[in-house]
């Protein structure tokens, strides 16, 4: 891999480097191999998004209720209509039509107040930020409203991958970083003013290649992205200066097969546990010690009483108990392929996970 940087101006008028990270050619331009993995039962499903005969189910997040777990709830994208809220038992609470929403993320900026966001690529030229609120009661969404964020000047761009971390800073909601087609993650203050959350952009990082999944570390300050054809990067964003280091890139040796899609985690401790890839060109999920960026195992949700999943897209894992269904843990997965119906997401108990990669 080589890498190079050039300086862009942030929205304080400081100047920013953005890294950009090149590989020598597309995996994707080779054979897709197929990996070694356990298999693993989903024990429940979303009922179909509303977009039939098409590739419309993206990327879910998991709200869970302190109160009653089993009450929790699941957020995902319909990337041709909209955000869709689901109970634990599959069946939908609310769907809000607001257009091509494709990745979401979630969390409790303050106690009653679950931030839901998405990144919105309605309009490909100009990257916007869709914001909602989440009523764990009803399961309701309000919007929030569109947030630009990049600013006059900026080139054409269009909004794809999307996760958030908590606030790094006095006067802060949390962070937003939205993942642009090109390969750009843009980081983004939300703020509340008068009233208004707002999406203040504040630096910068590019790949080479489109990228698309995201996921942030808030114990010690890490981003993971994904870039589709050549593996898993991981940002200190704690460092003036973000720059990418090789966490787990694709090939054998690591078990991971491109395209690499949704990434979740697994954290155990202060800073230790598991971080989980959509290994989607061999419809698998591959699982990598957060520590040493080792290989920790592989599964597949395999065909079932709810069907297996396969070329999969986003992912989520969330720990904790959810319910005599889930004991330990959620994982939920998109099924690019859940025919004759239209696409939906599988839910698989994260102990079932775990038990399986025993040797």
């Amino acid at each position: 891999m080589a890498a190079f940087a050039k300086f862009v101006t942030a929205g304080s008028g400081a100047l920013l480097p953005v890294l950009f990270l090149s590989s020598c050619a597309s995996v994707a331009e080779f054979p897709r191999p197929s990996y070694p993995a356990v298999d693993v039962a989903a024990t429940a499903e979303t009922a179909p998004v509303g977009s039939a005969n098409a590739d419309a189910a993206d990327d879910p997040a998991i709200w869970r209720n302190a109160a009653n777990p089993a009450a929790s709830l699941i957020v995902v994208t319909d990337k041709k209509a909209g955000l869709y809220v689901y109970g634990l038992d599959g069946k939908v609470r609310d769907f809000v039509a607001t257009g091509a929403l494709n990745n979401v993320d979630l969390r409790e900026v303050r106690p009653g107040f679950v931030l839901v966001a998405a990144s919105d690529r309605t309009d490909v030229a100009e990257p916007k930020i869709t914001l909602f609120r989440l009523d764990g009661v009803t399961g309701k969404l309000t919007s929030l409203g569109v947030r630009s964020f990049l600013g006059a000047g900026h080139a054409p761009a269009e909004a794809y991958g999307f996760c958030m971390g908590k606030a790094l800073a006095a006067g802060e909601l949390a962070r937003a970083y939205v993942v642009l087609k090109d390969g750009t993650v843009a980081e983004s203050a939300l703020e509340e003013v008068g009233g208004m959350i707002t999406a203040r952009h504040l630096r910068s990082i590019r790949f080479r290649t489109q990228s698309e999944g995201c996921v942030v570390d808030d114990r010690i300050g890490l981003l993971y992205v994904a870039e589709e054809d050549v593996g898993i990067w991981r940002v200190d964003l704690r460092a003036a200066v973000l720059q990418a280091d090789a966490f787990a890139m694709v090939g054998a040796e690591k078990g991971l097969a491109a395209d690499v899609e949704g990434l979740a985690l697994a954290p155990e401790g202060r800073d230790g546990g598991m971080l989980v890839a959509s290994s989607q060109g061999d419809n698998a999920y591959a699982l990598f010690d957060l520590t040493t960026a080792q290989p920790r195992g592989r599964f597949r949700i395999a065909a079932g009483q709810f069907g297996a999943t396969s070329d999969t897209d986003g992912i989520e894992l969330m720990l904790g108990h959810f319910g005599p269904a889930f004991p330990t843990g959620l994982f939920v997965a998109q099924d690019g392929d859940n025919a004759p119906r239209a696409q939906n997401f599988k839910m698989v108990p994260w102990q079932a996970v775990l038990d399986n990669l025993k040797p």
